[in-house]
């Protein structure tokens, strides 16, 4: 919201250094606290960063080259993401943890220099920050709180119903954040229902961005409830992190336990079949939504899905193979089609809504795809390979069959995708007229 009230480089400068320093403050940390803490403000600044860069591309590249553009900017997550895994390693394995914090956060204060240097295309005069806030305050803090109420309370009562219960040792620990995390998701679910009746009285799009915050979230969560590309999107797209994030999350463990690889080890025998797979993967998705957009506004949706229905069978070969000589071409072929959404779908967003709110969209994007999917992902991942230990006989067998889960969600999150092919075309239309 402040990427599209005030300025999103701004907002990204800010989440540059963020997460930069954050990273290399863990360098320093002496207990877990301090280690929650700063891998913490890691996400929030990664978090948002992410929108607000994706907004200022879009306000750049538009029509058919949007994609591939949006494309080339996630390369740095396929890209970071290999070499992290790679490099994290070595550096460890050469210097120790510490200083890898440390080498690991340093560039990123550089590269926030210099992002503090974009220029941002030109944009309507923003609202005061002074009066932005004195309005928020004015009018939206007892709003916030009545409509959010079902959300506050629930979480409460699921905090201490997940306490009483951590009391009994007979209880093992993820029913604990099972039932936490039940009570905040039908908190959320009910905060929405809440919401819908306002949205649907918004029945025109306000011209300029809301001069209020909480005007903002209620402009943002009426062009995503009033537009059903975005519905679709959102439902296939948590399932698709889910799916894609728990295998990140769950690889280090993977092949220790499966294949008995470290870390380093892995990324010196598999990085280069990752990272290749990632790079032309993010190339090629971007390319052949531009491509088919071109002939049908479909394209970029068709790219976005399609990726996760044909990745899934393959990424469930790579996890039951035996033999690291299919490895890695199955990895690479894994990473490639599974990479493919990363344009697409963030232009697919941006296409179907209005510039004014679209870091706001994107951000509501990527909050609602990560509380339903890869926060679910790895403790259930982890739950269900425990319960499948004792019958398999073998941790490595149990967490084998139990990662088959992140597959088989991303191809059902790939077919949401797809229905949005019946709506987009509409949705694009109400935006251009």
């Amino acid at each position: 919201m402040i990427g599209d009230l005030k300025s999103r480089r701004a907002v990204i400068t800010f989440g540059v250094g963020l997460w930069s320093l954050s990273t290399a403050l863990g360098g320093l940390v002496r207990n877990f606290s301090q280690l929650f803490v700063c891998r913490a403000l890691v996400g929030v600044g990664e978090a948002g960063y992410g929108p607000a860069a994706q907004a200022i591309i879009a306000d750049y590249y538009k029509g058919p080259r949007r994609a591939s553009a949006i494309g080339v900017y996630a390369l740095g997550v396929a890209v970071g993401g290999v070499l992290g895994v790679w490099l994290g390693g070595v550096l460890d394995r050469q210097f120790g943890w510490r200083a890898t914090f440390f080498i690991m956060g340093a560039p990123g204060l550089v590269l926030a220099g210099l992002a503090s240097q974009l220029r941002e295309p030109a944009k309507r005069p923003p609202a005061g920050i002074r009066a932005t806030v004195q309005g928020w305050i004015a009018r939206g803090t007892r709003n916030a709180v009545r409509l959010g109420a079902p959300l506050i309370w629930l979480s409460a009562a699921g905090a201490v119903i997940a306490g009483l219960l951590a009391l009994f040792e007979g209880v093992p620990s993820e029913v604990d954040v099972a039932v936490f995390g039940a009570f905040v998701s039908l908190g959320i679910v009910w905060t929405v229902f809440r919401l819908v009746p306002i949205a649907v009285r918004r029945t025109t799009e306000a011209t300029e961005v809301a001069a209020t915050a909480i005007e903002e979230f209620l402009q943002a969560a009426a062009t995503v409830l009033r537009t059903p590309t975005l519905v679709w999107l959102f439902l296939g797209g948590a399932m698709v992190t889910f799916g894609m994030n728990g295998l990140i999350a769950w690889s280090p463990s993977f092949m220790a336990r499966v294949h008995g690889l470290s870390v380093a080890e892995f990324g010196a025998r598999f990085g280069v079949w990752g990272l290749a797979g990632g790079v032309l993967g993010v190339l090629t998705g971007g390319r052949l939504g531009d491509r088919l957009m071109v002939r049908w506004s479909g394209g970029r949706v068709l790219a976005a899905g399609a990726g996760f229905v044909l990745g899934g069978p393959i990424c469930a070969a790579l996890l039951q193979v035996d033999d690291l000589r299919w490895f890695g071409p199955l990895l690479f072929a894994t990473l490639f089609v599974y990479t493919w959404y990363n344009g697409p779908i963030a232009a697919t967003i941006l296409d179907v809504v209005r510039p004014a709110v679209r870091s706001s969209v994107l951000g509501a994007y990527v909050l609602f795809s990560h509380l339903a999917g890869d926060a679910l992902a790895p403790p259930l991942v982890g739950y269900v390979s425990d319960q499948l230990a004792v019958p398999l006989g073998s941790e490595a067998a149990a967490l084998k069959t139990a990662m088959l889960l992140l597959p088989s969600v991303g191809v059902v999150g790939g077919l949401v995708i797809l229905i949005a092919l019946r709506t987009v075309a509409r949705d694009m239309q109400a935006v251009r007229g």
